[in-house]
C-alpha cells in the first residue's frame, strides 16, 4: 500500500476511501503470486518446494508488476459487481464498493484503477534497475490481459443463443478469466529473461490452469455458501446464467476441472522438480474453497 499512497493522496477523499475499501482487506492474490512464480522459475534461482525465496532486491523489482494486475484485477470486481453487470451486494465478505459508497464512485474508482495499473509501470524505479524494455514488455503484456478479459465479459453478457456449448465456455473464460493470469505469469517471466524458450512452456501451463480456475469457481458458486466464499452463493443459477455448472451439471463439471488440472501439470512435465511451486499453484487451484 506505500506504492499507492503518494497516489492516492492526490484524489478526493472519497474516491481514495473507495480505492483503499477494494483494494485492500481480502483477495487471494493469485495474479501477483503468479508475477512471482514467472519470475522465479525463468530465473533459475534454484527455488524449491511451494513457494520461492526472493532476494529484497529480486521482490522489489517486481513489485510494480504484481500490484498494477492486481490493480486491474480488483477495477474488473468493482465494474463486475455493479448493477448494470451482476448486480451483487458482497464480495470478499463485505459490501461491494457501489454499496459501501455508491454506484458513480464505484465506476470512477475502477476506472482509475485501470491508469494507476498502467502508471505504476512506467514510472522510473528508485533502484534504476528496470529495463525499459522490460517495462514495455509488461505494459504490452497487461494491456493484451485486460482487453481480452473484457471481451470474456461481454461474452458472458450476451452470450449465444439458444444455449452456449462448451467450447464457448471454454473460450469465453479463457478470456474472460484466463487472460489476466497468462498476462501475470508471463510478466513475472519477462522480468527475469524477456526472451526465453521457458516462456512457451509457461503458457501451455497457464492456459488450462486458467480455465480451471473459472470451472471452480462455478462449482463454487452452485455448492459454497456466502460465509465460505465472501459473496453471494447460486447467482448463475438464480440469474440463469450460464456456467459449467448450468451446461453441464455439477459431475461433468468437476470432471473438467480435474482434466484441465491435469492437462496444466503434464506441461510442466520438462521442467522436473523446478516447477514444484507452479505444482503447488495448481493444487490450489484444485482444491480451494472461496
Amino acid at each position: 500500500m506505500t506504492t499507492l499512497a503518494p497516489l492516492l493522496a492526490e484524489m478526493p477523499t472519497r474516491l481514495s476511501e473507495a480505492v483503499r475499501y477494494a483494494v485492500l482487506d481480502g483477495g487471494k492474490r493469485l495474479r501477483p503470486m503468479l508475477v512471482v512464480l514467472g519470475f522465479s522459475l525463468t530465473a533459475s534461482s534454484g527455488a524449491r518446494g511451494a513457494l520461492p525465496d526472493l532476494s529484497a532486491a529480486e521482490l522489489e523489482a517486481l513489485w510494480p508488476a504484481a500490484i498494477a494486475i492486481e490493480l486491474i484485477h480488483c477495477y474488473s470486481l468493482i465494474h463486475d459487481d455493479l448493477p448494470a453487470m451482476d448486480n451483487d451486494d458482497l464480495r470478499r465478505g463485505k459490501p461491494t464498493v457501489h454499496r459501501a459508497f455508491d454506484e458513480p464512485t464505484a465506476i470512477l474508482a475502477g476506472d482509475i484503477l485501470q491508469t494507476l495499473a498502467f502508471d505504476l509501470l512506467t514510472q522510473t524505479p528508485a533502484t534504476g534497475k528496470t529495463a525499459p524494455d522490460i517495462q514495455l514488455t509488461w505494459v504490452r503484456l497487461l494491456a493484451r490481459g485486460a482487453t481480452d478479459m473484457v471481451s470474456g465479459q461481454q461474452l458472458d453478457l450476451t452470450p449465444p443463443t439458444p444455449a452456449p456449448k462448451e467450447d464457448d465456455l471454454g473460450r469465453m473464460h479463457r478470456l474472460k478469466t484466463g487472460a489476466l493470469l497468462r498476462s501475470a505469469l508471463l510478466m513475472g517471466a519477462a522480468t527475469a529473461q524477456p526472451d526465453d524458450p521457458l516462456h512457451a512452456i509457461l503458457e501451455q501451463f497457464i492456459d488450462p490452469l486458467g480455465l480451471a480456475f473459472q470451472i471452480q469457481d462455478d462449482i463454487l458458486d452452485a455448492t459454497g455458501t456466502a460465509a465460505q466464499l465472501g459473496k453471494t452463493p447460486g447467482k448463475d443459477a438464480a440469474q440463469a446464467k450460464y456456467s459449467y455448472v448450468t451446461v453441464l451439471g455439477q459431475s461433468t463439471a468437476q470432471h473438467r476441472l480435474e482434466e484441465t488440472i491435469e492437462d496444466a501439470l503434464a506441461a510442466l512435465a520438462p521442467l522436473g522438480d523446478t516447477a514444484e511451486p507452479l505444482r503447488a499453484c495448481a493444487h490450489y487451484v484444485l482444491t480451494r474453497n472461496h
